[in-house]
């Protein structure tokens, strides 16, 4: 990680594949000049959402123009519904009518539903064109724009459809998140937390006590949080691309947490960082039900997570009460799993986070049932 006065810089390294994460203020409008050596043709493909376009396309589209770089816009409607076949087949049919091809840019602006969908376009596009991924939410910028997995969803479950397809460059304008409203910035700072309670029980501390800086968008914390976050999934993705082992510890609180947005069906009552909120908490609680991790970690946890403004009680979510067993029907649908085998991430105290190897389901649903009870 390298840091200048207002700007980091993360590399993800994977060969000659790997590519450079660059964080901070002003980088969108300096698109064109940044992304140049990486245009092969003077012309760029954005897709965005309709809330983002209305308030930042303008100065994406500035930043490219004035660098002599053409730009084709594609706008999807906001929300987890857009991550289906039938945006996917609408995104491919535009560029196919606008006679994109592989030495063309991709460029994904907006948070994770539009990083996804574009990421995956990408990929199929012509067997791969290439993609840019220009994240402008909190979630988005520490998340989901950083490792290459894109992915539609489907009624069975979130995610299921979908590909590894690296970016070749992430930028991560802080001034983004200045219009973000205040629930997406919760979300985002969900993600965060989980990076503190995989491995890195000094950013949780750091987060203790800088947890609300965050969220204020003070730039030296927003900056700090940001890079850290970036820099610790990029050791991971970089250890284990595919999710063969390690990188399954970055679903830490998310086989929880989809099971909730699957059973919510994906309404924007719950976003997808309020939803790994809530698996945080309960992978957290379930791990000291295993005897794994103590009670005071747990509600250390709990503490760091409501300081962001998250609820993490499951008797508190919204869409619900859901039945124990329909969470639990969602978590067997989880990616990770392997024939009727489903490992879940779960922690033995604060940056102490592993794969456990086997759900035992029938336990699960007890502890949910009780989780949902609020006893």
């Amino acid at each position: 990680m390298t840091q200048g006065e207002s700007r980091q810089r993360v590399r993800v390294e994977l060969g000659t594949r790997s590519y450079d994460i660059d964080i901070g203020p002003g980088l969108v409008a300096s698109a064109g000049e940044i992304l140049s050596d990486l245009i092969v043709r003077p012309r760029v493909f954005i897709i965005t959402d309709e809330t983002v376009a209305k308030i930042h396309l303008g100065n994406l589209t500035a930043g490219l123009s004035s660098a002599g770089v053409a730009v084709e816009t594609f706008e999807i409607p906001p929300g987890e519904a857009s991550k289906s076949f039938a945006h996917l087949e609408q995104t491919l049919a535009w560029l196919l009518a606008h006679g994109a091809g592989r030495d063309d840019m991709l460029i994904a602006f907006g948070g994770g539903v539009v990083g996804d969908l574009a990421g995956l376009s990408a990929a199929l596009m012509k067997r791969g064109m290439t993609l840019v991924q220009v994240p402008t939410t909190l979630l988005a910028q520490v998340d989901s724009s950083v490792g290459g997995k894109t992915a539609i969803n489907m009624p069975q479950g979130k995610n299921l459809v979908g590909t590894f397809y690296q970016p070749i460059r992430v930028l991560a304008d802080t001034d983004m998140l200045t219009t973000l409203p205040e629930r997406e910035l919760r979300a985002g700072y969900a993600e965060i937390v989980k990076y503190g309670l995989i491995d890195d029980a000094d950013f949780f501390d750091w987060l203790e006590d800088n947890g609300t800086d965050v969220l204020a968008l003070e730039p030296g914390a927003i900056a700090q949080a940001v890079a850290v976050s970036c820099a610790a999934k990029a050791r991971i993705v970089a250890a284990d691309e595919r999710e063969a082992g390690q990188r399954a510890l970055l679903n830490l609180g998310h086989t929880f947490g989809h099971a909730l947005e699957a059973a919510n069906q994906y309404r924007p009552d719950l976003l997808h960082g309020e939803a790994v909120g809530f698996g945080l908490s309960l992978a957290c609680r379930y791990s000291t039900r295993l005897g794994l991790m103590n009670e005071s970690a747990a509600e250390r946890a709990r503490q760091v997570l409501e300081l962001g403004g998250l609820e993490t009680r499951l008797s508190a979510c919204p869409g619900g009460p859901y039945a124990a067993a329909d969470l639990v029907h969602h978590m067997r649908q989880d990616k990770k799993a392997r024939g009727a085998h489903v490992p879940l991430i779960l922690t033995r105290g604060i940056g102490q986070a592993f794969i456990h190897p086997e759900a035992d389901f029938t336990d699960v649903e007890h502890f949910l049932s009780e989780e949902r009870s609020g006893l």
